[in-house]
């Protein structure tokens, strides 16, 4: 079955519900957007003379056209390449390249960004300005939705490439749509007056998860920055009824120090989404301050899209400790979840080793990269290179990803542990520890650390704080105060850069 069929059959019993909005202006209902959906792929094939099966690259921020252009592209029965829009335009070439992308979307800010690079990408035969004259003449005559199936390659995401260029995840029709049924069965049961809000990018987990929302008609949004501010987020909040929204750890702070989100009326708020990183038990606390028991903490990758795990909201009222606070729950529905050592062995409950995960939501494996593919998916089990923890009753605690442990003197240090506790001193802005050469102990950590502006906190404060809450040799050995943290389009950090600031 095709992916866009979802929005073939809310739009047949919903058609004159809000699809898209920006802010509180409507910008299409649901007949609206399946129909231009239908039309833009008729001209994607007869004016762009796209072929099934054929790459379409999105270049593009948040932008109310960027659903109605996704489903059409799988209409057409092509395949979408969402890309970051934060990427540097060598960065969009190399995945346009990697790709074989034969057109390129891009929104009005991105296109001369992605067309210095043009002569680089020979494969792209079209550049294509989301809104603009020549976009709308695509709107052609409606064609029939395509079959297609449920192997054929619907997205290829790529990775935010930490270590190196980003790898193609291949996603099928098939790991899409049971992606959607496995969130409708986890965390809600969503129904056309239900809101989701993008502060996210679609290009990413935001647009995977509106997927399962546009199944059942809910409403989605923009914020008319088209960004993430804590007053805007209170606004919308007060102006929508029943509404999903995600948030990163980062998000969670600035909303809680804003203050207007927690004088907004957080009965309309539905779900809050954590994720992206790890969040700490003071984090959830937070959250549960702030939102109740509407919060959810989840577990994804981009090779099992948003689908490993998530911890039920009810259970936050049971749980009793920091590491039940801080779990990322229980396998999803659909999804096996182990536990396992560096020989793919299972080991014991509370035991430390790589996550491994199998599903049929699992990617096919990475685009024109058999060799790490079959390093990754080994006897039918994605391999994701973080560690974690399992109980007895089978809830999952992140540790770290397995390149980033430090052994110190034949102990494991998980850096994400530290950062949590050096987080939660007053004042502290961001934190990332990674490990340092020594002759003596194999590594020693070291912790990276920005400050408020005008903060000013000594060594033995942060050491003080790391003595308090953990064992001694964890501590770290030095603390360097940066401006900033490196980091990639996605915002995750490079420790890669930090720790060659310590060679």
């Amino acid at each position: 079955m095709n992916t866009a069929s979802i929005l073939v059959k809310a739009a047949r019993t919903f058609g004159d519900r809000p699809a898209m909005s920006v802010g509180d202006e409507l910008f299409a209902d649901y007949a609206t957007m399946s129909l231009r959906a239908a039309k833009i792929a008729g001209g994607l094939a007869s004016l762009l003379n796209l072929q099934r099966n054929d790459r379409v690259m999105l270049a593009m921020r948040n932008c109310p056209q960027y659903f109605e252009l996704l489903f059409a592209i799988w209409h057409a029965g092509l395949v979408a390449v969402p890309v970051n829009a934060k990427l540097h335009a060598r960065e969009m070439a190399w995945i346009a390249n990697d790709s074989e992308a034969k057109v390129c979307f891009c929104t009005p800010d991105l296109l001369n960004h992605v067309i210095t690079l043009a002569a680089e990408m020979p494969s792209v035969s079209r550049f294509v300005c989301v809104g603009d004259d020549e976009y709308e003449s695509l709107v052609s005559e409606a064609v029939a939705c395509a079959d297609a199936d449920r192997d054929d390659l619907a997205w290829i995401f790529y990775t935010s490439g930490t270590t190196g260029r980003p790898k193609g995840a291949m996603l099928t029709h098939l790991n899409l749509q049971l992606m959607s049924w496995s969130y409708l069965c986890d965390f809600d049961r969503i129904s056309s007056h239900d809101s989701m809000l993008h502060l996210a990018p679609q290009s990413h987990a935001s647009g995977l998860l509106a997927l399962p929302h546009i199944a059942k008609a809910s409403h989605q949004i923009l914020p008319p920055s088209g960004g993430f501010y804590p007053g805007e987020l209170a606004t919308l909040i007060n102006q929508n009824d029943s509404l999903t929204f995600f948030l990163a750890p980062t998000m969670l702070r600035r909303a809680i120090e804003h203050g207007g989100v927690a004088r907004a009326h957080i009965e309309n708020v539905r779900t809050v989404i954590g994720g992206a990183a790890p969040f700490s038990a003071s984090d959830i606390r937070d959250a549960l301050n702030l939102f109740g028991l509407r919060f959810t903490n989840g577990y994804g990758q981009g090779e099992c899209p948003c689908s490993i795990s998530m911890m039920p909201k009810h259970l936050y009222s049971e749980a009793s400790s920091d590491e039940e606070l801080s779990s990322v729950g229980i396998a999803r529905s659909g999804v096996e979840v182990e536990i396992v050592d560096q020989n793919g062995n299972p080991v014991g409950a509370n035991q430390v080793g790589e996550i491994s995960v199998r599903s049929d939501i699992v990617m096919q494996g990475y685009l024109n990269r058999p060799e790490e593919t079959r390093e990754t998916i080994v006897n039918g089990w994605l391999r994701t290179g973080d560690l974690g923890v399992m109980d007895e009753r089978g809830f999952l605690t992140l540790k770290d990803r397995s390149k980033d442990v430090i052994i110190s003197g034949g102990s494991n240090i998980y850096p994400a542990e530290l950062e949590a506790v050096i987080i939660r001193v007053q004042g502290i802005e961001e934190a990332a520890v990674v490990g340092k050469p020594d002759p003596d102990w194999g590594e020693v950590p070291v912790a990276f650390v920005v400050t408020a502006p005008g903060v000013n906190i000594s060594p033995a404060e942060l050491d003080r704080a790391c003595l308090d809450n953990l064992a001694r040799y964890k501590r770290p050995k030095s603390y360097i105060f940066v401006d900033q943290l490196p980091r990639n389009s996605t915002g995750k950090v490079l420790k890669g850069e930090l720790r060659a600031k310590l060679s």
